[in-house]
């Protein structure tokens, strides 16, 4: 399996720790912030269920440019043979 070795940027990690300190985020953009900040500074990458997740915020028009942000840095860390 092709080992995907981006890590989550110093702009989006900001990004997803306001997200989980703030009480108005929603509870996906919860987890896509969490996931972003777990990819921060190890070799860890995107599971099958959080790239589902990511996918489907990037094609909806439900969510804010900042959680569509999150969901396309834990969807480009996702793994390659997926």
């Amino acid at each position: 399996m092709s080992k995907n070795t981006k890590k989550t940027s110093g702009k989006i990690a900001t990004l997803a720790a306001d997200t989980l300190n703030s009480p108005t985020s929603s509870a996906t953009a919860r987890s896509l912030a969490a996931s972003a900040l777990a990819q921060k500074s190890t070799d860890k990458q995107t599971s099958a269920e959080m790239e589902e997740t990511a996918g489907k915020v990037l094609g909806s028009d439900k969510y804010n440019e900042d959680t569509k942000a999150l969901a396309a840095s834990v969807l480009s860390q996702a793994n390659k043979a997926r």
